[in-house]
């Protein structure tokens, strides 16, 4: 082998990503809209903001726009997320939620898994940042209902957070309904503990959603 050669392999070998920590990073879309301003103070640790209008903004953004058209992509990651929690591949579950977070940063259950994962790490700092967020966007949606009745039924943006807040109350579902009335609602009926409940989410902002992705 020539100097050249090796030389060139050598430029070749570190030109390449590694998958780690290199490409376990948010991308902050580059709009100068609401959203992307409050992705950047997030991920800069600027977590005391206002989350009812931080996920009202994604519906106004740019990046829903993009969004819209990743569904499938963010769908596959989260399948993939899953299948690396269950084998506790820390590393390449915090590159995969971040993939997510850089597709819709208002996804509770990415926040949830980057958290946990790295508190397993012993990433104190980034484990209470996104215990922050994640909590931050879950009460913006608890506080505005209390989910027992159509009219106080919590208000969502997506149908994921509707299944993110069952799964955090620990409820199967068994039937799903919509209910017309004074505000349209998805009513849930469960189990939770061996006992039935059924649970409510205000969802106008979900179907203002689907019509700016033209789904009617």
């Amino acid at each position: 082998m020539t100097k050249t050669i090796f030389l060139c392999l050598i430029a070749f070998i570190l030109g390449q990503p590694v998958y780690g920590e290199a490409t376990a990073r948010v991308i902050v879309p580059g709009y100068h809209d609401k959203y992307s301003n409050l992705v950047r103070q997030l991920e800069g640790g600027q977590t005391n903001i206002d989350y009812k209008e931080f996920r009202e903004s994604f519906l106004e953004s740019e990046q829903f726009k993009i969004a819209a058209k990743e569904h499938t992509e963010l769908g596959a990651l989260r399948k993939k997320m899953h299948e690396l929690m269950a084998k506790s591949k820390y590393a390449e579950i915090i590159v995969v939620a971040k993939k997510m977070l850089s597709i819709d940063y208002t996804d509770m259950e990415a926040h949830k898994v980057l958290r946990q994962t790295c508190k397993i790490l012993g990433e104190t700092a980034n484990a209470n940042r996104y215990h922050d967020i994640e909590f931050g966007l879950l009460n913006s949606i608890l506080k505005g209902g209390d989910g027992k009745s159509c009219a106080t039924g919590w208000p969502v943006i997506q149908v994921t957070e509707e299944y993110f807040i069952l799964e955090m109350l620990g409820a199967k579902l068994l039937r799903q309904s919509l209910e017309h009335g004074n505000k349209v609602c998805d009513k849930m009926e469960v189990e939770t503990d061996q006992k039935k409940q059924t649970y409510y989410f205000e969802v106008s902002k979900v179907f203002e959603g689907y019509g700016k992705m033209g789904i009617k």
